[in-house]
């Protein structure tokens, strides 16, 4: 029953443009019937569907649109690189769907910084608040939204010290994966 929830909501994901993952194992659930929290998939299972989904059925349009999420992810980390930007999340582990959000973190001890930097390049932004788990706290860490060419990047921030008290692995377990502007290069390079 796992596999067929993990199966569905990365259909949901890969095809629908659904990009929360827990919101799609609840309605996958639910359209298959299961009521029990338990049952749901972790999501290095829905990861794993997503890449096996997209393999099959998006293989040379998924390839094409990740190469160029990267590729923007890249620009903007090369454009933000006195931050000392990483990539995170689908755009760097390859899962992303064709309007995954670029997802970027920066490392400052002055937030405003980073606003001031955007100002000054009239690059235009919505600002907002995302809550991160780090331990048994919760954290507000601030976020710029830019839109590029119909992608969104997302610039979370956060000081230097918390970057490093940030999570190294989700609630289940799995590793969360970071990559530099360099490491982000290589990925454009291996597929070129």
């Amino acid at each position: 029953m796992r596999e067929r929830i993990a199966q569905l909501a990365a259909r949901m994901i890969a095809q629908d443009g659904m990009q929360d993952y827990s919101l799609a194992k609840r309605k996958a659930a639910r359209q298959l019937g299961v009521n029990e929290i338990h049952s749901l998939p972790g999501n290095r299972e829905i990861e794993q569907a997503i890449r096996a989904y997209q393999d099959m059925y998006q293989k040379n349009d998924h390839l094409i649109q990740l190469q160029l999420l990267r590729k923007a992810a890249y620009s903007y980390m090369r454009l933000l690189e006195k931050f000392n930007p990483y990539l995170v999340g689908p755009v760097l582990n390859g899962s992303a769907s064709w309007n995954s959000d670029v997802n970027i973190q920066l490392a400052t001890e002055n937030v405003k910084e980073v606003e001031l930097f955007l100002l000054a390049r009239k690059i235009p932004y919505q600002s907002a608040i995302k809550r991160i788990k780090v331990g048994i706290e919760q954290h507000e860490i601030p976020v710029y939204k830019l839109l590029e060419d119909g992608v969104v990047i997302e610039l979370a921030v956060v000081s230097p010290s918390f970057m490093h008290a940030m999570p190294k692995a989700s609630a289940g377990g799995e590793a969360l994966e970071r990559a530099k502007v360099c490491q982000v290069a290589l990925l454009i390079e291996q597929v070129e």
